[in-house]
């Protein structure tokens, strides 16, 4: 169950929709739970949004969802997705140093940070072009100086890179940190990469959860007609990838009326608490449950997945 929102923009990508369906899908499958010899839980996994080192890693390397054998959750956004595309994607922070001198007085007399910087973003865009085409690399500068009369002795900018999977990743890693460091040789700051060290990977959907998920959401009156223009192009990482990669788990969106507003635009922020986010929760709360309850009472399921772990 996520629940962190955005900066600036709140629940722009709807976690309060995926945290209350969360806590209904459990309410309402641990009311049968002992009479099929099944065990809910609830997991609250903060710190999804921040690209590194999310909570369910972390959770996952603590042993939350040890005896764990399917996981699911929903997600919104403005169409029903049956298995939406996630990819694997590392948050880092660069920071040069350089060294102050009036810019116009003694400009010689500095090393450049904000030049180091866009020397890199530079060296980043042009790499764009060899890249493959499903790589995203996207960033903002967090801090570029304080005064324009001053060389800037320190800047800061945060970025996150994506591939299809966590070893084209780490191909693509060494290409765009040479980025950054050449901006260090070409002014002479120096150079600091941040964080990085715990990606997230990209979502594997099980076929038969996702099965047993599709087939409760059209009793609902759900449909999963084809994704269209939009969702085909739809790219996105999250730190249930990595659950997936441990555990049977599968990751569905849940369409709330809010188009052409999509996710992490304002807009959207205003649809996730509207009557249809409401019909989304209700809707994904008794679509997990039931899946649940299903996974717990088909044989062949139930032996496959407790044989994972």
């Amino acid at each position: 169950a996520e629940y962190d929102a955005l900066p600036g923009i709140g629940h722009a990508c709807g976690h309060n929709i995926i945290a209350a369906a969360a806590a209904g899908a459990g309410i309402a499958a641990a009311s049968v739970a002992e009479e099929i010899d099944m065990t809910v839980s609830v997991i609250g996994t903060p710190g999804e949004e921040v690209g590194n080192a999310g909570g369910k890693i972390l959770l996952l390397e603590r042993g939350a969802f040890a005896g764990v054998h399917a996981t699911m959750m929903v997600h919104p956004g403005p169409f029903d997705v049956l298995t939406p595309t996630f990819i694997a994607a590392s948050m880092f922070e660069i920071r040069y140093t350089g060294k102050e001198a009036h810019a116009s007085a003694f400009p010689e007399m500095g090393i450049n940070a904000a030049d180091a910087l866009t020397v890199a973003q530079t060296a980043i865009g042009l790499l764009r072009q060899h890249i493959m085409p499903t790589d995203r690399i996207h960033g903002i500068v967090t801090h570029g100086g304080d005064a324009p009369n001053v060389i800037p002795a320190h800047t800061s900018a945060r970025y996150i890179i994506r591939a299809q999977t966590l070893s084209q990743l780490e191909q693509l890693r060494p290409r765009v940190y040479r980025c950054f460091e050449a901006g260090a040789l070409a002014t002479g700051a120096k150079l600091e990469i941040l964080g990085g060290d715990k990606p997230y990977s990209e979502l594997v959907h099980d076929r038969d959860i996702a099965a047993v998920y599709r087939r409760n959401a059209e009793l609902l009156g759900r449909s999963f007609p084809g994704s269209g223009q939009v969702m085909e192009r739809f790219v996105a990482s999250t730190d249930m990838g990595n659950v997936s990669l441990e555990i049977p788990s599968i990751h569905p969106m849940i369409g709330i009326a809010s188009f052409p507003a999509v996710n992490h635009q304002k807009e959207f922020t205003r649809f996730c608490v509207t009557e249809s986010a409401d019909k989304a929760v209700f809707d994904g709360a008794l679509a997990m449950a039931w899946t649940a309850i299903d996974l717990a009472l088909e044989k062949n399921i139930r032996k496959r997945l407790l044989s994972k772990r």
